[in-house]
């Protein structure tokens, strides 16, 4: 049978061929197009759709592509379920509900950056989809330090660290956190930002948590345009999309989805609360 989607897979379009091959359609052809193009070719070629709005096999509710499979073909796969919760967290940025799924999307976004071929990335996919079945088949559960001897050799490591003195910023760091701040309105690519420091990208993704309060640049980007947005929303007037767009975030959509997640609450709430 066929199978068609949106071009340029990287988690859900990427699990979701894996799962099929595996337990519903072992001969399964999958073809990507654009995203306008999808239903059309989809009827010309008697295809069946997915992850695609308005067509039944794609995100309903909170679930994603993959876990609508899961359902509708009524796969009872243990490793199966527990792969569910890593796929559906990676794929809507909701790495909370599964320890693996930051993860899976570093991993399939690494991928999707070094294959342009939609066909070649969806074979690299598959490798790595056949992996996080075994994990969760054979390996779930266990921590990767077995050994009394491994747990005491990191227990006196973290020890060590905590009792020397806290190093001094490099002069890279010191440069970066002056980029961030005088640029947090605009999209800030770790990529170009290791070009202008003249280092290597990911050295300064390995790095960048040692100097930038223990969390990953992602995470204090985040951290930066949410505290600019609590004060913009408590000390002026701009409206939510001009919060947005005065703070990098994409729209006001992405802006309010993170500031939700982040504060527990929605910015408007939030405005007219702090305005009381």
């Amino acid at each position: 049978m066929k199978w068609i989607t949106r071009a340029r897979p990287k988690i859900d379009r990427i699990a979701c061929p894996w799962l099929i091959r595996k337990f519903i359609d072992p001969a399964a052809e999958f073809i990507f197009v654009p995203f306008d193009e999808v239903l059309s070719q989809a009827k010309a070629l008697n295809a069946i759709p997915f992850d695609v709005p308005n067509v039944e096999l794609t995100h309903y509710g909170d679930k994603c592509t993959f876990d609508c499979l899961i359902e509708k073909y009524v796969i009872q796969d243990t490793a199966v379920h527990i792969m569910a919760a890593v796929v559906r967290g990676a794929d809507t940025d909701r790495h909370e509900l599964a320890a693996e799924a930051a993860g899976l999307w570093a991993i399939s976004a690494g991928l999707a950056y070094n294959f342009t071929d939609d066909y070649a990335l969806l074979e690299q996919g598959m490798i790595l989809y056949d992996a996080l079945y075994s994990w969760a088949t054979h390996l779930h559960g266990i921590k990767h330090l077995q050994t009394p001897f491994e747990d005491l050799l990191v227990n006196i490591v973290k020890k060590a660290f905590a009792e020397s003195p806290s190093r001094r910023k490099p002069a890279w760091a010191i440069t970066l956190k002056n980029i961030i701040q005088d640029q947090i309105d605009t999209q800030l690519s770790l990529k170009d930002i290791s070009k202008e420091l003249d280092i290597n990208p990911a050295y300064l993704s390995r790095e960048f948590s040692k100097y930038f309060e223990n969390v990953s640049y992602g995470e204090y980007i985040r951290k930066l345009r949410i505290e600019k947005a609590l004060d913009l929303l408590e000390n002026s007037d701009h409206t939510l999309t001009e919060i947005a767009y005065l703070t990098g975030f994409s729209d006001q959509s992405h802006f309010t989805r993170i500031f939700k997640k982040t504060m527990g609450e929605n910015a408007s709430s939030y405005r007219k609360t702090k305005k009381k």
